[in-house]
This record gives C-alpha cells, structure tokens and sequence, in this order.
C-alpha cells in the first residue's frame, strides 16, 4: 500500500529517509550487530549517537555553549510541572500568558507551586488571536514568564517574540521547534514533545541556560531536577533511546536539508497555500484565527456545515488524505503541516477540497 498523507497534529508525520535509513539500521546499527534499540545507553555505540544528536541540533538552532540541552521524558506535559520546580528559584509567583488548551494545562500545573499571574489572554476572543505586547501585564519580579508560541489545537501562532526585559523566557515549543530560526539566546528555557517535528513519542527535549539550574522547590524529586539530568548527561536513569536516535537521524536530515531557513522557506510557502485556498473558497471553508495569529504548523477550517463534516473525513481517507479532524474540543477540521509534510501533500488536500466543495456547494 502506498503512504499516505498524514495531517495528524501528533505522534505525526516523520520524513520518510529517516524512516528508511532507520528501516536499514534496525537490525544492524553500522556493524554493531544490534539494533539501536537493545544497546546500552552507556555503550560507547549509543553514546556516539547521543552527542551526534546534541551536536546537530545546536548547529541547527545556534544553542549557546550557556545553555544545556536535555533529552527527557514525560512529554510536554510533565514539563508544566518541571518548570515551575526548577525556575520560581524562591520567588513565589510567575507570569504566564493564556492563549489556549496548553497554555491552561501548564497554568493548571503552575497553580500547584505558586501563584500564577495571568499577564495575557485571548480567552474573550476564544482563542482565535493572541495578546500583543502593549497589552501584557508583566511582573518585574516574577520568576518568568511562560507562553506557548504556537497552539497545536487552536492553530494560534505569536507573530512577535514577548519582550520580557530580565525576566526569563520560557517557551512551550512542542508544536514549531525546528520550524524556522529562532534566536535562542532570548529565552530561559524551551522545551517540546518530540512528537511533531522532531521524532516519536515519548522524548522531550529541554534546552536550558545554565544560571537557572540547581534552585529547586523543596521536595523536588530528583527525576524532576534539570540540574541532576545536566550533571548526568541526560542519563541519570535510562532514556528513550531510540527516540533519541531517531531525533538524531531528523536533526542530521534537516542539516542535509540546508537548515532551519530553507525549512522556513517551504514551511511559509505551505501555509501560504493553504490558507490562501480557504480565504479563497466562498465561504465554503472558513480559518477563525486572526490572519496576522495564524500558525504555519496547525491549520484549522471548518465547513459550510457541521452536516458535511464526516462525508468530508470519508472522503478524504479515500483519498489517502488522513487525520484531518479537528481536536475534540473545537472540533471541525485540523491539518498539521509540520516540517515533515511534503508540499505535494498540501496540493494534495487543496485539489481534495477543490473537488468537495464543487460536489457539495
């Protein structure tokens, strides 16, 4: 059977030559005789893979020497916990602004620690924008200030980088690392599940400036302690090391591919068609964002009726377009068009939703 094209917001779409060289690799790691998958993680074999990995990805983001990189577990999700562990540093509170489904689990977690100051919302607009920089209420004192720069389920995307004077920046990146360039150096600490554009479930990677570590809350456990998985190369116990890996193999592949401009180059473009289709199509497909909040990673749409929906979904797996539908809880239609997506993909559901609309118009 052919591959489809998977729009799935994650686990989601890996390139297929890291899937194919992994393919290669699985029973025999260059001539080990083993598969990444039964080696020691303190094996001379596994550590060469482990500081390739980190080697690369500092090449490919521009990781400051001051800034340690993490290969973790738990997914974003226990970083909303580790977060506030490690970096309120004895202060009692942090900002953190509000821009949708993630940003409210990670205050949810903060609560437990500290006190939350909601410095931004859109919450009145339902998520469909975010808040600018004139309009955020910082805290000076603050520990940080967390946000979320793309909303996977919204499709909600900052168009500025939060200025935040000397208080650190702390960045949800799950959903855009790797996507464009950033400049790392503006930011305490960022951290992603790997499950969208660096590799498969169950990695998360953490990139931390090395002033903020060793402060944590009483009673943090030690899984929970950025600085004893720093001090322990990432393997104070054993991590997933084939995830490792395989984020190994996409951070050497987007080298390959000249780097995280030229992958904002098509990421742009991809979108860019995307959304032009749906502003073009009538009405008969609509994107609630704000054009100048919309995300070049998660695009949502909704039809000229909810009636049309799962017809829309059928129809679409027939084509071999699949995970289009909506997170359960905004519903409608969601297309993830992370790095991996090719753009004969997009084409692809463009031509698809062309031929739905003249059908169902």
């Amino acid at each position: 059977m052919a591959r489809v094209f998977n729009f799935s917001a994650g686990p989601a779409v890996l390139p297929e030559d890291v899937l194919q060289q992994a393919r290669d690799e699985m029973l025999d790691w260059h001539g080990s005789g083993t598969s990444v998958m039964e080696m020691s993680h303190r094996g001379k074999e596994f550590i060469s893979i482990a500081e390739q990995a980190e080697a690369d990805l500092r090449e490919l983001m521009g990781i400051p020497a001051n800034y340690k990189v993490l290969f973790l577990q738990g997914g974003a999700s226990a970083q909303f916990a580790m977060v506030p562990m490690n970096l309120l540093r004895g202060k009692t509170s942090a900002d953190y602004i509000n821009t949708g489904e993630w940003s409210k689990k990670a205050i949810g977690e903060a609560k437990k620690f500290g006190k939350v100051n909601l410095a931004g919302s859109s919450e009145s607009s339902k998520f469909t924008s975010v808040p600018m920089q004139n309009e955020l209420k910082l805290d000076p004192n603050a520990a940080y200030v967390h946000y979320t720069p793309n909303e996977t389920i919204g499709g909600v995307e900052f168009p500025y980088l939060p200025a935040t004077g000397n208080v650190p920046l702390i960045a949800d990146m799950s959903s855009s690392i790797l996507s464009r360039p950033i400049d790392v150096s503006k930011f305490g600490m960022i951290y992603a599940g790997a499950q969208k554009n660096i590799g498969p479930s169950g990695l998360t990677v953490v990139i931390v400036r090395d002033d903020l570590l060793g402060q944590t809350v009483a009673g943090t456990p030690s899984m929970f302690d950025y600085k004893i998985h720093a001090d322990n190369g990432s393997m104070y116990n054993t991590p997933p090391t084939y995830g490792w890996y395989i984020a190994g193999l996409v951070f050497a592949a987007l080298k390959r591919k000249g780097g995280l401009k030229a992958m904002a180059e098509v990421n742009d473009r991809k979108a860019k068609k995307l959304y032009n289709y749906i502003d073009a199509s009538g009405g008969f497909y609509k994107n609630p964002v704000a054009v100048n909040c919309r995300s070049c990673m998660n695009v949502p749409f909704t039809l000229k009726s909810d009636a049309l929906d799962e017809p829309f979904l059928k129809g679409a797996k027939a084509a071999n377009l699949v995970q289009l539908k909506g997170h359960r809880s905004v519903g409608g239609m969601r297309a993830s068009i992370y790095n991996a997506m090719p753009e004969a993909g997009i084409d692809a559901l463009i031509t698809y939703m062309q031929d739905f609309a003249k059908r169902n118009g």
